[in-house]
């Protein structure tokens, strides 16, 4: 059985295909096409337009990759939320489509829900403390009684998106990764002493913003000091990361669990990985991330997560997919979590 995927909630167009065979799954393609903007953030609809100039090569190369035709696929899955509305409706038009041309079924899929599964697939976990951190998304929850129960989440600024900022104001960014490391962490390294920032924790929940003006300030304050940059980028980017290691130790402690599993866009980043295993290793548990290919948006998981779905026999008519541009992770009923 095959199940073709397709994402599209942001800057990233991806089809992914996977099969299912004698209860084994394996990721067949995972073809990816990411729009970059000259300068600032992600315009919505100039991302759109990529998504839609790039659609016809991503499916077309992921099907060849996969070895199969549109008529071999089982299901047709597709990410309709949360995400970017202009970048959703590429998505989910192109689904409707190839449901409805083929007569495929077609499966609705929670885009953060695909990180997960992604995650807890790859790693083999089955119960984790999950730390969710991408462009749009910063979050700690838990699974339990077929739902995930967010514990705690940033009140204003999403991860990704702050430290995107951060560089993006200081000059740094565009580009934000320069082999392979985001900008913050190479200007992390100029640095040496360490500035006491806003630290903002509420109980699980996180506060940003406060952290960001004042890095800012002392950013124009020190202006033209190479040197006292690469220490406000360090204490920057530790403040952050503390504050992530402080309320996923918290979700450990309190629901119990024995894994961490680190998702999303930002899971690829090596010091936050370091601090999150260390962290880990001191309460006996095991920790895990997401490989770079699979921690960032992709076809993939939206592919695997539509295979879950399908298997339980969650499908939707083509005339009734719509978008939802803020379906919260806590939202989806999921029977495989039934028992936790």
């Amino acid at each position: 059985m095959y199940v073709l995927g397709i994402e599209s909630t942001s800057h990233t167009f991806g089809i992914g295909v996977v099969e299912y065979c004698e209860n084994n799954i394996r990721i067949l393609a995972n073809v990816n096409d990411q729009y970059v903007p000259l300068k600032g953030g992600i315009h919505p609809r100039e991302a759109a337009i990529h998504h839609t100039r790039v659609a016809p090569e991503v499916l077309l190369k992921a099907l060849s990759r996969a070895g199969i035709s549109l008529e071999e696929l089982e299901a047709i899955a597709v990410a309709l939320g949360p995400g970017l509305g202009p970048c959703l409706r590429v998505g989910a038009s192109l689904a409707r489509f190839l449901a409805s041309y083929y007569d495929k079924p077609l499966v609705p899929v929670n885009h953060a829900v695909a990180h997960i599964e992604i995650g807890k697939y790859i790693n083999r976990f089955e119960d984790p403390v999950i730390l969710y951190v991408s462009g749009g998304n910063t979050l700690v929850a838990i699974q339990r009684k077929g739902k995930y129960r967010v514990l705690g989440e940033t009140l204003d600024l999403p991860l990704g998106n702050l430290l995107d900022t951060f560089v993006r104001e200081i000059g740094l960014a565009p580009p934000y990764l320069v082999n392979g490391k985001h900008q913050i962490d190479v200007c992390a390294e100029w640095g040496r002493d360490f500035i006491t920032l806003p630290y903002t924790v509420k109980g699980s929940d996180l506060s940003f913003s406060g952290l960001l003006t004042a890095a800012l300030e002392l950013v124009e304050k020190y202006r033209g000091d190479k040197e006292r940059l690469g220490d406000i980028c360090l204490s920057f980017r530790e403040t952050v990361f503390n504050m992530l290691v402080e309320v996923t130790e918290r979700a450990l402690v309190l629901a119990n669990k024995r894994e961490v599993l680190l998702v999303g866009g930002v899971a690829s980043n090596k010091i936050l990985q370091e601090k999150l295993s260390a962290m880990t290793k001191l309460h006996n548990a095991r920790f895990g991330s997401t490989p770079s290919e699979y921690a960032g948006d992709n076809g993939a998981m939206i592919a695997y997560t539509g295979l879950l779905l399908y298997m339980h026999g969650i499908t939707v008519e083509p005339d009734k997919a719509f978008i939802k541009q803020r379906w919260r992770l806590d939202e989806v009923e999921l029977p495989w979590l039934m028992n936790y």
